[in-house]
């Protein structure tokens, strides 16, 4: 089982995997610790990752990325409206009530909900580990927001089932953070005495604080808070409306009205960014930015403070919450860890430690990959493969679930309850207890939505029990509903049952010693105890929720599998015609300099012409488009031209190297077999005699081949190979060898020769130093 943990970021991720040295972050085709959160669509194929990257200038119209922001939204959330769109340059769309994308795939508008999306770029992922570990990849841990609700959660693990992936746990990104931080440490105190650290993570999208009680062996998380709409790209934005009015006013051109030059301009804000996160002053240059004017400017990180001075003032908000959550005083937060790249700008880091009374702030994790390690460890933790030290985590809920019912007309009842508070633990089982007569239904529900991001629907489920048993009096039954709280922060409905009753007579004890009454009589056994026994009797019930109907699933599986297949098509094609192309060039040149003496004239003549018909073909309206198989056979029929060619120009240096390599070894066996040499003494001069004629056969059969290429023209095949040589080296080796090595017979052993191996008990004493401990 591969041990993998996946951090899904906004603008890029990383895969952790577990081996025997630890973790690693591995990398990808491009050998890139980083992989972009991009899926793109063109005329013959998809293209993830850095593929994507790669064309997302000439394509961005086709390329969707922040795929973790979109996940479990609808399209008319007004956040998806009016901040997320901004901010992509695809089209966003409504795709079966969730958002998705339209985008020209194959010729064709197509639409892509972004589970869909989200399904294909953990593929990708899922691709990148398999390559690096050899092996099939099927279990991973993915960390999401600790603001993720049920809705986008249970999303997640559809896109990833979408991959044929099994999610073994979603971990709230600080909480894997918090896990990389503490399962490491050695020196952590006892559990009356915790040591209290604040982690705060702010990103390319979003902000994120958890305060963390560890202990030895644990971490409790005391408290969580977020500001989903605070991140990197909320200054890169701010940069791109300066920079687009100074332009404006600059060079009379509008921006923000044409979508390529937003897109190059915004690249070059986000590199501007972290300039100025080093240097005080930056300039800012953008080559043919629109209607053809190379645009420059420059900035100075005053000037970018004050341009950013919205997005700084949010930071302190949700760091307060937590603390206040929590419980603790800033005296007793004992540190305060930075993750997130965007805590690298001078200005956040002072706004943070602000909001923390002037703490000095610690970097001592990687900010950028100590999500991933923390995933990791906990795929490891959930692994039967890995021993990983014992250390518990215990995590809390973000936001408070209640669920509420039709009131009975009979009877004054409350209709709703808080079942899951703000701070829970997690995961949670909890069991209600409905009195009823009759089928009746209830519903989960966010008790605040208000504090979910944008207008997240605050349905989490619907719970419907069938043939509720009437009790034997009339009375109401007392029907149990098993609600829980899983590992993944997601809440369900499991189980109905109602509990009987059942009374069983114990038989009385057999008293076999039982002494007669005075007249005689035995007395009568005791009556038998009576033992109340409960049972669970299942009640069938329904329960719905926001996740996708498993044949939906099943349907953009197999869909997802023949894109799949189609991408790899596409791919294999282009690399057999890459190859053709460098086949045609590099044999023509190597024709005209160091394959020239080992052609025939008329081989040459034949290989040329194949050369150029081949590339006459490749540049036609039929090559530029043709199949597989096509550039396959292409290639093939020229390397059946071109191959005995190179065949014998490969063969000079190996039959070199070969022949220097037998004659040494012929040489070295002469030598060991006609040597006077004690070493050899004991070999019968018969057997070394064999060895002798074996030897000067091989090199008389070796002298022979070599008398006869020399008289050979290059342009021929050559009369022996350097295959034929190291089979006759095989043969003399194993010849040799059995003969040579062959051990000398221990001596004969007589009585009183003083030569007797030591019995058991004379076995010499070993000698003994005296050390002097003072």
């Amino acid at each position: 089982m591969a041990v993998v943990g996946v951090d899904i970021g906004t603008l890029h991720s990383l895969i952790g995997v577990a081996r025997h040295r630890g973790i690693d972050i591995i990398t990808n085709e491009v050998s890139n610790r980083t992989t972009p959160t991009l899926v793109a669509f063109g005329p013959k194929q998809r293209t993830i990752g850095e593929a994507a990257k790669n064309q997302e200038t000439s394509n961005f119209k086709n390329t969707i990325g922040a795929l973790k922001r979109l996940i479990g939204r609808t399209y008319n959330d007004p956040q998806v409206q009016t901040r997320e769109q901004k901010f992509l340059n695809a089209k966003l769309v409504d795709v079966n009530g969730t958002v998705g994308t339209e985008v020209l795939y194959k010729g064709e508008r197509t639409t892509f909900s972004a589970t869909q999306l989200m399904g294909a770029y953990l593929g990708k992922l899922r691709d990148i580990t398999a390559n690096e570990l050899k092996t099939n990849v099927s279990d991973m841990v993915i960390a999401v927001p600790g603001w993720y609700t049920d809705i986008q959660r249970r999303a997640m693990i559809d896109a990833a089932a979408i991959a044929n992936i099994n999610v073994l746990r979603l971990i709230n990104d600080t909480t894997a953070t918090a896990l990389g931080y503490g399962i490491t440490k050695s020196d952590l105190p006892e559990p009356e005495n915790p040591r209290h650290v604040a982690f705060v993570d702010i990103g390319h999208a979003d902000l994120s604080v958890s305060i963390v009680a560890f202990s030895k062996g644990q971490l409790t998380v005391k408290s969580t808070a977020y500001d989903p709409n605070l991140g990197g790209r909320d200054i890169d934005y701010a940069l791109v409306e300066h920079f687009a009015k100074v332009f404006n006013e600059k060079h009379k051109i509008d921006v923000m009205s044409s979508p390529k030059a937003l897109f190059r301009l915004n690249t070059a804000c986000e590199k501007l960014k972290k300039v100025l996160s080093a240097n005080t002053e930056a300039p800012i240059n953008v080559e043919s930015l629109m209607n053809d004017i190379d645009a420059s400017s420059k900035l100075t990180r005053e000037e970018l403070e004050v341009l950013v001075a919205h997005v700084l003032d949010g930071i302190k908000g949700p760091i307060e919450r937590a603390i206040r959550d929590s419980g603790l005083t800033l005296e007793q937060i004992d540190a305060v860890e930075l993750v997130g790249g965007s805590t690298r700008i001078p200005a956040v880091r002072q706004r943070i430690q602000e909001a923390f009374g002037g703490k000095a702030l610690s970097t001592t994790l990687n900010q950028d990959e100590a999500i991933a390690r923390g995933a990791t460890f906990a795929c490891a933790m959930l692994s039967p493969v890995f021993r990983v030290r014992e250390f518990h985590v215990h995590d809390i809920n973000h936001y408070p679930i209640k669920t509420r019912w039709d009131a009975n007309p009979s009877d004054d009842e409350d209709t709703e309850l808080l079942v899951f508070p703000q701070g829970n633990a997690v995961p949670s089982t909890k069991i209600l207890s409905f009195y009823r007569r009759e089928p009746f239904n209830i519903e989960s529900v966010y008790a605040e939505p208000q504090l979910l991001p944008g207008s997240v629907n605050p349905w989490i489920g619907n719970f419907t029990a069938k043939d509720v048993p009437v009790a034997p009096n009339g009375d109401a039954t007392c029907v149990k509903v098993k609600t829980r709280l899983n590992l993944h922060g997601i809440m369900s409905f499991e189980a109905a049952y109602v509990e009987e009753i059942e009374e069983k007579e114990e038989p009385a004890p057999m008293d076999v010693d039982q002494t007669p009454a005075a007249d005689g009589t035995t007395p009568p056994p005791p009556p038998p105890k009576k033992k109340r026994i409960v049972k669970k009797k299942d009640i069938p019930f329904v329960a719905t929720n926001s996740s996708l109907d498993k044949a939906i699933v099943e349907q953009l599986r197999q869909l997802e599998g023949d894109m799949h297949a189609a991408d790899k098509l596409v791919m294999d094609t282009e690399d057999r015609k890459n190859a053709l192309e460098e086949y045609v060039y590099d044999m023509r040149g190597k024709l005209d300099e160091r394959y020239n003496a080992f052609a025939k004239p008329e081989e040459k003549s034949a290989l040329m012409a194949a050369l150029q018909e081949a590339e006459d073909w490749l540049y036609s309206e039929e090559g530029e488009d043709a199949t597989k198989s096509a550039y396959v056979a292409k290639i093939d029929a020229l390397r059946a031209l071109g191959d005995p060619i190179s065949f014998r120009y490969k063969q000079v240096d190996d039959r070199q190297k070969a022949v220097a390599s037998l004659r040494e070894t012929l040489n070295n066996y002469m030598t060991q077999a006609t040597s006077g040499d004690e070493k050899y003494a004991h070999i019968d001069e018969k057997d070394k005699q064999s060895v002798v004629e074996k030897v000067a056969t091989i090199q008389q059969w070796l002298e022979d081949k070599v008398a006869r290429q020399a008289e050979k023209p290059k342009n021929v095949d050559p009369v022996f190979t350097s295959d034929e040589v190291e089979k006759k080296r095989d043969e003399i080796i194993y010849f040799a060898v059995p003969i040579l090595t062959k051990p000398k017979p221990k001596p004969v052993v007589t009585p009183g020769s003083g030569t007797q191996t030591p019995k058991q008990d004379e076995k010499p004493q070993e000698e003994k130093n005296d050390m002097d401990v003072d």
